[in-house]
């Protein structure tokens, strides 16, 4: 495995060619990036979303060129705060042209899933998200071995299928 930082990571969202899919299996991620945001949240505060806006660019430029950005959340049921909170950015992501879902936990009747986040790019190559010790994003861990693609595209293909459109996650 190769660890790709900061420009390299980022690189990723810029050289592939179909589509871009994330699994994020945690209930929380505790990033330095995302903790005032979040006591925002909590507190009942606005937020402008400026953290933010590199992210959503980066997806608008993605998708405008005509690929897809797929992600899929596995959260507990009841939500725990961070889900909450994941459940009113997401709308900006999905405004920048990604396509989210959620799958309670309840509802993996079995399924085999991963136990760390991944991006499968181009159902060719499988990108694990490494975080330090603090919680800090820190890039990602690239792979191209077949067996490890393969089944990470299992999980996406079976995960995909059983997760909830956003749109319908949040009328619930």
């Amino acid at each position: 495995m190769r660890l790709l930082q900061g420009p390299l990571f980022e690189d990723l969202f810029r050289r592939f060619e179909h589509t871009a899919f994330h699994l994020e299996v945690d209930d929380t991620y505790d990033t330095p990036e995302e903790s005032e945001p979040f006591r925002k949240f909590l507190a009942g505060e606005p937020d402008d979303f400026a953290w933010h806006r590199a992210w959503l660019d980066l997806v608008r430029e993605t998708t405008k060129s005509g690929r897809s950005v797929e992600r899929v959340r596995v959260v507990s049921v009841p939500h725990v705060d961070y889900t909450r909170w994941g459940l009113t950015v997401a709308p900006l992501n999905i405004a920048a042209g990604e396509d989210i879902r959620w799958l309670p936990r309840d509802r993996l009747d079995g399924s085999d899933i991963t136990a760390d986040d991944f991006w499968l790019f181009d159902r060719s190559r499988v990108v694990f998200t490494v975080f330090t010790p603090d919680g800090a994003f820190c890039g990602g861990a690239e792979t191209r071995d077949p067996a490890i693609v393969q089944r990470c595209v299992r999980v996406r293909d079976d995960l995909w299928t059983r997760a909830i459109p956003h749109s319908d996650y949040a009328d619930r």
